[in-house]
């Protein structure tokens, strides 16, 4: 593959509308060859998180889903009055997997209900928005402020930014991973209008004590959001199998949203999420309308106004086909596939588990740069996330870890790779300068330095090279 471009150098790079369009035919093999080659990365089992379900005849079964509704706009319910069936059951149902019938119990005059969103980042942010608006109509602030863990997902910070909201970052425990709570108790003013916790957090997969953050949330009567994005459609099944996963959902009284995602572990298509809401009284405040625009009444639910139906009837179809039965069986084998793993890591005394986790972990090293690790297993065709502030490892295990002698590699290679790490070939690993970092972050000068180098990498996942090869 060319460093220039992806696939430049075997089909060339296309630098403006072709004049004559290209056989279907030759299109879809093209296409195909790309597919197939990147899906290689990850059915191996040893890409941390990203391909949820890894089922082949499931995603077949998905793309003739969306093949019914591919050219569909949700927009316009008068045409595809399926797509309200499809979206109001997709919700109903996470409702009923978050627990939403306890809500009568400390709530009785709400009624739970959702909005299905484009993804992890569009609930998150929409639910930022409802917040602000909530405040501003009923409370009268202006200057709004939400506490958050450092560990909270980055979409927290660009709902702030995007609705003039200030974030209030709250420390975690190094040893737990979780939030702060004496913190976020001497944290909270009269412009504070949410709290968050996560279920779990991306670093670590780690829960942060929800309950407790409900208590704040209701003495202070603010809001509460919950981010399962990651963990909301895995952790409800833990739990029923018997696992020990605290309560994070509406059955604590001072929950006011959480977002789950479907396109994770509901395996449905890339992108939704759900974004579930205590009562509807705050869901009002995610929908925008226009009166008076001269194109007529014009109304939208959340952030986006054209929406796929395609993906929405594909995500209500991978929901009704794998049913609570499905969804628990897959659920035991992913926690089954982690801890083994995770056992594997204890097994080093060289090597430390962030907090208690799950089905998602992360682990460093007091010992070495765990990058040394990440350095080794990366030549074993193992692809993890990197963490920083510490420095640490983290794999977010899915069905294609359960495949039969994934566990089993991943304890070989593990144990090849600590060796490696106690005496490695060079002092610093190749991918510290990506992932690695120092305790209490780069000052200043080095942080500008990394937001270049990301900026440089947006601009060449978009843009085509400005010339050919040699020109």
């Amino acid at each position: 593959m060319s460093d220039r471009h992806p696939y430049e150098d075997r089909f060339g790079v296309i630098r403006g509308m072709p004049g004559k369009g290209r056989p279907r035919d030759e299109i879809l093999a093209e296409m195909k060859w790309m597919g197939e080659e990147e899906d290689k990365v990850w059915q191996t089992g040893k890409c941390s998180g990203t391909m949820y379900c890894g089922d082949m005849e499931h995603y077949a079964f998905l793309n003739e889903a969306f093949s019914n509704f591919s050219h569909v706009n949700v927009l316009q319910r008068d045409m595809c009055p399926s797509a309200s069936k499809f979206e109001s059951e997709i919700i109903a149902m996470t409702l009923d997997m978050l627990h939403a019938d306890a809500v009568g119990s400390h709530h009785p005059d709400s009624v739970p209900c959702g909005s299905v969103t484009s993804g992890g980042t569009d609930s998150i942010v929409t639910a930022m928005l409802a917040y602000r608006d909530w405040a501003r109509a009923e409370k009268g602030i202006t200057q709004p402020n939400a506490i958050l863990p450092i560990t909270a997902h980055p979409a927290f910070d660009k709902g702030c930014h995007l609705f003039g909201i200030e974030p209030i970052k709250a420390p975690v425990d190094p040893d737990t991973t979780l939030v702060d709570m004496g913190f976020v108790r001497d944290h909270i003013d009269d412009n504070t209008i949410v709290l968050v916790g996560s279920a779990g957090n991306y670093p670590y997969g780690t829960i942060d004590p929800i309950e407790a953050l409900s208590d704040l949330a209701l003495e202070h009567d603010i809001g509460l959001h919950v981010d399962g994005c990651l963990g909301g459609f895995i952790l409800p099944w833990g739990q029923e199998l018997g696992y020990d996963i605290p309560i994070f959902d509406f059955r604590l009284p001072g929950v006011t949203t959480i977002s789950a995602d479907t396109h994770k572990y509901g395996y449905g298509l890339k992108g939704t999420s759900v974004l579930s809401y205590r009562e509807h009284s705050l869901r009002n405040h995610q929908y925008f309308t226009s009166t008076d625009w001269p194109g007529g009444k014009y109304l939208s639910p959340g952030l986006a106004g054209s929406r796929s139906g395609g993906l929405i009837a594909a995500t209500w179809a991978s929901m009704v086909s794998n049913g609570r039965e499905g969804y628990l069986a897959y659920a035991k084998q992913i926690f089954e596939a982690s801890y083994a793993m995770q056992d594997a890591v204890k097994s080093h005394d060289e090597l430390k588990l962030m907090g208690q986790p799950t089905w998602c972990f992360s682990f460093t090293s007091e010992v070495f740069d765990i990058y040394h690790v990440n350095d080794f297993m990366k030549e074993r065709g193992w692809r993890f996330n990197g963490q920083q502030y510490p420095n640490a490892v983290h794999m977010c295990v899915t069905r294609p870890q359960t495949q039969p002698g994934v566990v089993e590699t991943f304890a070989n290679d593990l144990a090849e790779a600590v060796k490696y790490a106690l005496s490695p070939p060079r002092e610093q690993p190749i991918s510290g300068a990506i992932y690695g970092g120092v305790p209490g972050g780069p000052t200043p000068e080095v942080g500008a330095f990394i937001r270049d180098v990301m900026f440089g990498m947006l601009d060449g996942m978009q843009d085509v090279p400005t010339s050919p090869t040699g020109s």
